[in-house]
């Protein structure tokens, strides 16, 4: 059994697409990350960061006792390895995979989500911060367009754990200032992946996270979540 602690949140989607389309059993235990839960010492046990998600697998190959991963692009090569699914078995195509996850995870994550702060949450809008981001979203479009051009997914024709760290972050396209019609291979991407089952249902638990709890921006989660430092 997995035990995922989750937020709605692009990473927090990227797990939930593989645990679907895996159909490997697991739990969720949601961090509200509004209310510094990701600060509680159960939590920074299995993630030092103090980010989620992470997970705690109760049954890790081999046996032993229960092994918690945290960073998303960790947790998606760990549920690949362990499940033999969605990373290709051959030296090339494993590389392949992991370049486009690490590029995810080193690029298109950090650079979106500055996107994300600048443009809708920064108590003071910056015209040099958010040109900035928006070029550089812009840029990272171009390359995953690119790439997709005469390939279904990033590693080629089959769906992989790259594919399932991307999509998530190109979800809230409108508000990082994009349009997918500019990026026509992405948006044939895009549009395969939403309309997966397993995307559908991923997406379906995030919105009933968002039903249970309290989501709303407010002064004391603005601190929370950018007033972090070296004490925090």
């Amino acid at each position: 059994m997995i035990e995922l602690h989750y937020w709605p949140t692009p990473n927090g989607h990227k797990i939930t697409l593989f645990l679907e389309e895996a159909a490997v059993p697991y739990t969720i235990k949601p961090v509200n990350i509004g209310r510094g839960e990701q600060f509680q010492p159960a939590f920074l046990a299995i993630s030092p960061n103090n980010r989620m998600p992470a997970i705690v697998d109760t049954a890790p190959a081999g046996g032993g006792d229960p092994l918690s991963v945290f960073e998303s692009g960790a947790i998606l090569q760990y549920l690949a390895e362990k499940t033999g699914r969605f990373m290709p078995a051959d030296l090339r195509g494993k590389y392949t995979v992991l370049e486009w996850l690490y590029w995810q995870v080193g690029g298109l994550g950090p650079m979106l989500g500055q996107n994300h702060h600048f443009n809708r949450y920064a108590p003071e809008k910056i015209p040099y911060a958010i040109d900035r981001y928006v070029n550089e979203t812009r840029r990272l479009y171009g390359v995953l367009d690119k790439r997709l051009k005469g390939r279904a997914f990033l590693a080629g024709k089959d769906y992989t754990i790259a594919d399932m760290a991307a999509y998530p972050w190109i979800v809230p396209y409108e508000n990082q200032g994009m349009a997918l019609e500019d990026f026509p291979h992405l948006k044939a991407w895009f549009e395969a992946i939403r309309e997966r089952p397993a995307t559908k249902r991923a997406y379906a638990l995030g919105d009933e996270i968002k039903g249970k709890f309290d989501l709303s921006t407010d002064e004391e989660a603005r601190k929370i979540l950018f007033g972090q430092g070296a004490k925090s």
